[in-house]
């Protein structure tokens, strides 16, 4: 009896304590399932073992075998949002879950910018973070953390365990992940669970499997056998190993992405990296081509070249080849003198913006900046339009300071521009004969073009001379 006692003090199931079935962490209490999904379920038990789950929600029981080395895998059908409620896993003892929702999943990836916790870096806050942190108590939205770890070989668990959001779990969470849940949860009024596997500083080569690196004659997949003192984050595949490969297969409505900083010195080959993850992961899901929506680098100055505006140009570009996906222009929310710009929200909120229009079919906005749709030229004034600006565009009220324009002697100039009912009309009297413009097209920069709804054009240009490299 005083071991009962003991037991139930340290919070320890007793059916859990004999239990042969092992879990992941990915399952387990609080968590969240997909909703209206076959979601996978998957473990460990003795091999041979006759493996059931029974789901509350219908009283449903599914059955399997576990293989030779004590593997298994069922997939259970899921209602409309919803819960809590409880799966028991059994092959004789059971191993019960409590506390789950049923809804919308979201994987949250990329780099120190997705990293950044609501809490903010030492020294780098994030605008509003106590306010936000206090008030965060919801137990509809769910978190877990996958820890930062990079591995030669795949792996199949990670060191983690979900949790209600309230403010001491959220303040250590992705302040970028946490506001796109924030508002997908408020206006689907569904139950949100947030899956946050980033690391900050890293490459997108790491995100990739081996199956996805092998793609690219200049990227080497190191070997398993390889001395574990020999692992470099930067070595193709090994973050996927340890940090996704985990939750591959797992129900989830999508990824969003926030990455691209560590790569600005190699732009030219961002596009087919980016898009290749995409397809990459996809293929790992092995559940059709989920959305993936991504947040381009906010602009930074870096002191040296223009690298990341072509970064930035890659990841537009990226974003018309990639299918089911989009980007949110940051152009706007930079800061000069750090790379972590404070206004989370603001990325979180457009990344949100492009799966409420673009995943769950909600009208009435647009979900993207401005993009140019055709440069004529007239004498010695360049008028340009755009899509996803059909209400107009809008600097604000302040005069657009961002555009540049050259001859054919390559050399860009400040323009002059204004908006117009048609877009924007630019000129610079040091051009009579414009072939060029650029807008918004340096390391740091502060954009100022945006559609009437408040959503910014990326930066942009009309050549493909790369002589400021």
């Amino acid at each position: 009896m005083t071991f009962l006692i003991v037991l139930l003090l340290l919070g320890i199931n007793v059916s859990e304590l004999n239990a042969e079935i092992t879990l992941p962490s990915i399952f387990g209490d609080n968590m969240v399932l997909q909703q209206k999904s076959e979601a996978p379920v998957w473990g460990m038990a003795k091999p041979g073992s006759t493996v059931k789950i029974t789901t509350s929600w219908n009283n449903r029981a599914y059955t399997t075998r576990s293989g030779s080395d004590g593997g298994w895998r069922i997939k259970v059908s899921t209602p409309q949002a919803g819960g809590p409620y409880k799966i028991v896993i059994s092959d004789g003892k059971p191993l019960t879950l409590s506390n789950v929702l049923i809804g919308e999943v979201w994987i949250c990836s990329g780099q120190s910018n997705m990293y950044m916790p609501l809490r903010g870096f030492k020294n780098q806050p994030v605008t509003g973070s106590v306010e936000y942190i206090v008030t965060a108590a919801n137990p509809e939205i769910r978190l877990i953390t996958v820890p930062p770890k990079a591995s030669l070989a795949l792996e199949s668990d990670f060191d983690g365990k979900w949790e209600e959001c309230n403010p001491e779990s959220v303040s250590s969470f992705s302040a970028t992940a946490y506001f796109f849940g924030r508002m997908l949860n408020q206006v689907l009024k569904v139950p949100i669970g947030l899956i946050q596997t980033s690391w900050g500083g890293t490459r997108i080569e790491p995100w990739l499997s081996a199956d996805g690196a092998s793609g690219f004659d200049w990227l080497t997949v190191p070997s398993e056998s390889a001395k574990s003192e020999e692992v470099s984050r930067d070595m193709p595949t090994v973050i996927f190993n340890a940090m996704i490969n985990p939750l591959a297969g797992y129900g989830i409505r999508g990824v969003i992405w926030y990455q691209g900083e560590a790569n600005r010195n190699e732009p030219e080959r961002y596009k087919d990296l980016l898009a290749e993850l995409v397809h990459d992961w996809r293929q790992k899901w092995n559940n059709g081509e989920f959305p993936f929506y991504y947040a381009q680098i906010a602009p930074y100055n870096y002191g040296s070249n223009v690298n990341s505006a072509y970064l930035r140009e890659a990841q537009l570009q990226a974003s018309e080849v990639i299918p089911n996906s989009g980007m949110a222009s940051l152009i706007d929310a930079g800061e000069e003198n750090c790379i972590h710009p404070s206004n989370k929200k603001v990325a979180g909120d457009r990344l949100a913006l492009l799966a409420l229009s673009k995943t769950y079919g909600i009208g009435g906005f647009p979900c993207e900046g401005p993009v140019l749709k055709e440069m004529a030229v007239n004498d010695n004034i360049v008028t340009l339009s755009f899509n996803n600006a059909s209400n107009g565009l809008t600097s604000y009220g302040k005069e657009l300071s961002c555009f540049e324009v050259a001859g054919e002697n390559r050399r860009f100039y400040p323009a002059i521009a204004y908006i117009t009912g048609k877009g924007v009309s630019l000129f610079s009297p040091s051009v009579n004969k414009p072939v060029a413009i650029r807008y918004a097209f340096r390391d740091f920069v502060t954009g100022d073009l945006y559609n009437t709804e408040g959503l910014p054009a990326s930066s942009f240009r009309t050549d493909s001379w790369e002589q400021d490299r």
